[in-house]
């Protein structure tokens, strides 16, 4: 069945970065848009950055544009979320996805941005 693991959350001081990652298996990977999605309050869970199969193309929600960067490793099923300049508003549980809506995920990384 289909697997999600993400790592690489933690506390961070505003301005700092983390790298999430994501471990996945049990579907074909390298044939699926991924997705980090977080909750949104009052919206449940949405997307933040998507990717192509192939990794050539990625989309990212407008207040994270230019902060994060999300990538792919098709050959280790892995997926990353590269998270720059992060803001208190940041801070959540961030999970990686194979919808837009989350609802195939991992049991998700916490991500706190508290100075």
């Amino acid at each position: 069945q289909v697997q999600l693991v993400e790592s690489g959350g933690g506390l961070v001081q505003p301005g700092e970065s983390l790298r999430l990652s994501c471990a996945a298996s049990g579907f074909p990977f390298s044939s699926r848009n991924m997705y980090w999605v977080r909750h949104f309050p009052g919206k449940g869970l949405k997307w933040v950055a998507r990717i192509s199969p192939d990794g050539d193309n990625a989309d990212y929600v407008d207040y994270v544009k230019g902060r994060f960067t999300i990538s792919r490793d098709n050959a280790k099923n892995m997926v990353y979320l590269q998270m720059n300049s992060l803001k208190p508003e940041d801070t959540t549980l961030y999970y990686c996805a194979t919808d837009s809506d989350g609802n195939v995920r991992g049991q998700g990384t916490q991500v706190i941005v508290s100075s």
